[in-house]
């Protein structure tokens, strides 16, 4: 700042969005919850569509989003989230309606309610977070983590003979009619935060053209669930996960409104 500049004088290029709340994160440190939390709810205000937006979320990590989301949320349990969402979005059809699920929910215990959520095309987003592992339980396998990969009920590493390959359930429900927007992203490099940020603008605008259901996987890291540290979780998901699950379009949409 020049000496004897005002503060008041200076111009503004970032600050808190009000769509979150004045609490502090509390996410483990290196945690990408936190930035998918803060994108999510910067989209919903600059879309000014904040006192019409509703999330869901179930048990795990994400049931934190309660405390930090400054919009109407609404709690499912386990895996349950897309299920709840398809009750809301179909009573309130106006609404722009969301879930935001951790892998061990979505793609486990929530298997059948994503699949089907996805299969009859409800016109919802799911924000899916994919950090390989159960963060919040203790850190044990989920479907998605990777062969190998060393977890508390697989201390010796993932053995695909026994326990099968690592779910990727993008690529699962992209094939699926009602998908009409299948995506998958990073948060830990600045042009990954943009592109997932764009990302969630464009699920809501084609939730509003009435198209489908949106799904956006997140890629991020979980630092106490794979006992590294936050750089090394860096190093991790470029090296071993990316190759798994690559990043980009899976499915977009081919009947977009021109309006």
């Amino acid at each position: 700042m020049k000496e004897n500049q005002n503060l008041d004088d200076m111009e503004i290029v970032f600050q808190k969005t009000e769509a979150l709340t004045e609490l502090n994160f509390h996410y483990c440190p290196g945690c990408g919850h936190g930035v998918a939390h803060r994108l999510l709810m910067e989209v919903v205000e600059e879309m000014g569509i904040t006192e019409d937006t509703i999330g869901v979320a179930p048990v795990g990590c994400s049931v934190f989003a309660y405390q930090y989301m400054n919009i109407d949320m609404q709690e499912a349990a386990h895996g349950r989230a897309t299920a709840v969402a398809t009750g809301i979005k179909r009573v309130l059809p106006d609404k722009y309606v969301f879930t935001y699920q951790g892998d061990g929910d979505l793609a486990a215990i929530g298997t059948a309610e994503t699949i089907h959520t996805v299969n009859r095309g409800e016109n919802i987003l799911i924000m899916f977070i994919n950090n390989a592992i159960y963060g919040m339980t203790g850190g044990q396998m989920a479907p998605t983590t990777l062969e190998g990969m060393v977890t508390s009920t697989c201390p010796y590493g993932r053995d695909v003979k026994h326990v099968g390959s690592p779910l990727k359930m993008s690529d699962l429900v992209a094939q699926l009619g009602g998908a009409c927007y299948v995506t998958r992203h990073i948060v830990h490099t600045p042009n990954g935060v943009r592109k997932l940020k764009k990302a969630i603008k464009n699920a809501f605008e084609y939730q509003k053209q009435k198209l489908g259901t949106s799904l956006i996987e997140v890629v991020t890291n979980c630092p106490s669930g794979w006992k590294l540290t936050p750089r090394e979780t860096i190093d991790f998901i470029e090296e071993k996960m990316l190759p798994i699950y690559p990043l980009g379009d899976l499915k977009v949409p081919t009947n977009i409104s021109k309006n």
